[in-house]
C-alpha cells in the first residue's frame, strides 16, 4: 500500500501526489492486488501508525505520504535503537566488571570447598538446634511468664463473672422473693459456685 504513495501511478497522478480514498480504492486492487474491501481498513491502520498523513479539506479526506518522511522516521528509529544498544552495552560491561570483581577471592580451591562444606554442616546443625529449642518452648521463662499473665487475667475475669452472678442472685431474691436454691436450679448454677483463689 505504501508503494502507491511513493511510485508514479498509471492514472496520470504525479509522483508523491495526494490521494482521496476513492482514488486509492481504484489503484490498490489493480496495481498492488489488495482487495478493495480491505483498502480502507489498511489505509486507516497506516494513518494510525503515522506512516500516512491525512487531512479533511472541505468534504473530502486527502491522504499522502512522502518518502522523505518515511526516511526521517526510519533514521529516528535507527538512532533510538543505536542509543538503546549503546546503553545496553554499557550496562553489560558494568555487570561483567561487577561479576569479575565478585569472583576475586572466590576461586575454586580446596580450602574454599572445605569452608563451604563446613558452612553447610553448621547451617544444618543450627536448624537441628532450633528444632530442639522449639521442642522445649514450654519451659522457656518468657513463655511461662506469658502463661502466668494469661492465667491471672482469666482468673480475674472468672471472679468478676462470679461476682456478677452473686449480684443478680441477690437482686432476684430481694425483688421476687425467690429462694437461693430455686434460683440455682432454674438457671443451672452449681451449688458450690465460689470465687477462685
Amino acid at each position: 500500500m505504501m508503494e502507491i504513495f511513493f511510485e508514479t501511478c498509471l492514472f496520470c497522478f504525479a509522483q508523491k501526489d495526494v490521494f482521496q480514498l476513492k482514488d486509492i480504492e481504484k489503484i490498490a486492487p489493480k496495481e498492488k492486488g489488495i482487495t478493495s474491501m480491505s483498502v480502507k481498513e489498511i489505509l486507516q491502520s497506516l494513518v494510525d501508525d503515522g506512516m500516512v498523513d491525512t487531512d479533511r479539506i472541505g468534504t473530502s479526506n486527502y491522504f499522502w505520504a512522502f518518502p522523505s518522511k518515511a526516511l526521517h522516521a526510519r533514521k529516528r528509529k535507527l538512532e533510538e535503537l543505536e542509543s538503546q544498544f549503546a546503553e545496553s552495552n554499557q550496562k553489560k560491561e558494568a555487570l561483567q566488571k561487577s561479576i569479575d570483581k565478585s569472583k576475586i577471592g572466590r576461586e575454586d580451591t580446596a580450602e574454599r570447598a572445605a569452608l563451604i562444606e563446613e558452612l553447610a554442616t553448621l547451617r544444618q546443625k543450627k536448624e537441628q538446634l532450633k528444632a530442639e529449642i522449639d521442642k522445649y518452648r514450654e519451659c522457656d521463662p518468657d513463655v511461662i511468664e506469658e502463661m502466668r499473665q494469661t492465667n491471672k487475667i482469666a482468673k480475674e475475669a472468672a471472679n468478676r463473672w462470679t461476682d456478677n452472678i452473686f449480684s443478680i442472685k441477690s437482686w432476684a431474691k430481694r425483688k421476687f422473693g425467690f429462694e437461693e436454691s430455686r434460683i440455682d436450679k432454674s438457671f443451672g448454677i452449681p451449688e458450690d459456685l465460689d470465687y477462685i483463689d
